[in-house]
């Protein structure tokens, strides 16, 4: 690595850790100032030091492989689909990249698995890993084909110029109307997967398709038309979860 090159890398370090200063002086003054209590047993401050270190060397990472690389190629697969005119593979590419990012969501996972054992102790499934791991896994694989829809239908607005405002106020009028209908067990795990859709993998893929699909058709403008497919990512989610809901175990 030479001098430019790691003076640039200790910047994005430096950004890194500002962006995440916020959150370690809320967790350290709470547990100073008010829970005033030790750290949990076989956590040490050596331990804590090396893991916010860790998660700043791998955001830092992160961040600069979606700018240099995921963020240019989505852009550019946009834009290749588009001068070929192929409105087949370009639903099918954006279909599949939202399937394909949220599936492999770290916060959807997550959720997922914890949203597993509170449907089990709430009785709506069997009190059982196998029954809990089927959930889980039926729950992530709703959710990415929601976003895949979502992308698509952002693809669709962006082709047409459909105004995005309508849109989104349908979705929430369906999101409502279907949250009377829904399991209350289930409503509160369809709108928190509708936040977690959009999080570290599926916002820098879903915007860089928006952006270049914006970009290489004329008459769109990138700032209006480009964005707006996470939009759709959060409220699709959410409708197709309450609908599972209520023809997994209101119609049961």
């Amino acid at each position: 690595m030479s001098f430019s090159n790691a003076l640039i890398f200790l910047g994005k370090l430096k950004d890194s850790l500002r962006d995440l200063l916020p959150v370690v002086l809320v967790v350290g003054i709470f547990q100073v100032a008010v829970v005033q209590k030790p750290l949990p047993e076989g956590v040490s401050l050596v331990d804590l030091t090396l893991g916010l270190g860790f998660v700043i060397v791998g955001l830092t990472f992160f961040v600069q492989g979606l700018q240099q690389g995921l963020f240019p190629l989505g852009e550019g697969l946009a834009r290749e689909l588009v001068s070929r005119g192929s409105a087949f593979w370009l639903f099918v590419f954006a279909f599949t990249l939202g399937f394909g990012s949220t599936i492999a969501e770290p916060a959807l996972i997550a959720v997922a698995g914890q949203a597993a054992i509170m449907v089990s102790q709430s009785g709506l499934i069997e009190a059982s890993e196998a029954a809990q791991a089927t959930f889980a896994v039926t729950l992530r694989l709703v959710v990415a084909v929601a976003v895949g829809a979502a992308v698509s239908l952002g693809v669709l607005r962006i082709l047409k110029g459909w105004p995005l405002h309508l849109i989104i106020i349908g979705g929430y009028v369906i999101v409502l109307i279907l949250t009377l209908l829904a399991p209350a067990e289930i409503v509160g795990i369809a709108y928190d997967s509708g936040g977690v859709t959009t999080s570290t993998i599926t916002v820098p893929l879903v915007t860089a398709l928006g952006v270049g699909l914006a970009t290489a058709i004329k008459g769109r403008n990138p700032v209006l038309d480009g964005f707006g497919l996470i939009a759709f990512a959060s409220v699709m989610p959410i409708i197709f979860v309450l609908v599972f809901g209520i023809v997994a175990f209101e119609g049961g």
